[in-house]
């Protein structure tokens, strides 16, 4: 008879009691922990990609600076840090879709999209996507005509890759503001598009 291996709690609940042992033990203070949660949902997050979207919507200047050195651009908005290095950005249109993926882990640019989803870190996005695009794609609802045009970026330790979605039509009297409230973090990977307001 074969021994049937002991399953194993989720992930979420596997952090829990590491976090529950370590701070029994004095090793990490629980407050720094929340703090740090608390920063990459709510002052590090898709919100600030969002700003750097728009601002390069409404400012040509801004935009040519964005594409030339992503990581000084979106530096001029004090986004910076840890997986914040080496921002490329890629433009997306109405002809050429880009997507990200990280095939290694889940490299991914932080100070402007917060932590990477479930989906991005999921073995099956990270090795599909790059082999069936357009299949990913429409899975997750995003159907692109024949003649579009997509490429797949791999984002690394050396180059995080950022997208910069195609603005929707009708927006053309919209504030920054307004355009950043349309702007989602999945446009910004690539697994979708900005949809015009209703």
């Amino acid at each position: 008879m074969t021994a049937v291996p002991p399953t194993r709690p989720p992930a979420p609940i596997r952090a829990e009691a590491l976090e529950a042992l370590l701070t029994e033990r004095g090793l990490v203070n629980a407050d720094a922990i929340d703090g740090l949660i608390n920063r990459f949902v709510n002052d590090v997050g898709p919100m600030n990609g969002a700003k750097v979207v728009a601002k390069a919507w409404t400012d040509e200047d801004y935009k040519a600076r964005l594409m030339a050195d992503g990581t000084a651009a979106v530096g001029e908005f004090g986004f910076a840090g840890p997986q914040g290095e080496h921002i490329v950005v890629v433009e997306n249109s109405a002809s050429s879709h880009n997507v990200v993926v990280c095939t290694l882990c889940s490299c991914y640019p932080w100070p402007l999209l917060g932590l990477p989803p479930d989906w991005y870190k999921d073995p099956a996005y990270r090795s599909r996507v790059v082999r069936e695009p357009r299949t990913v794609l429409a899975e997750m609802g995003l159907e692109l005509d024949a003649d579009v045009d997509v490429t797949v970026w791999d984002s690394s330790a050396e180059n995080r890759y950022f997208i910069l979605p195609e603005r929707p039509a009708g927006t053309e009297e919209l504030s920054e503001d307004d355009l950043a409230a349309l702007v989602t973090r999945e446009a910004m990977v690539g697994v979708a598009k900005v949809s015009s307001p209703t």
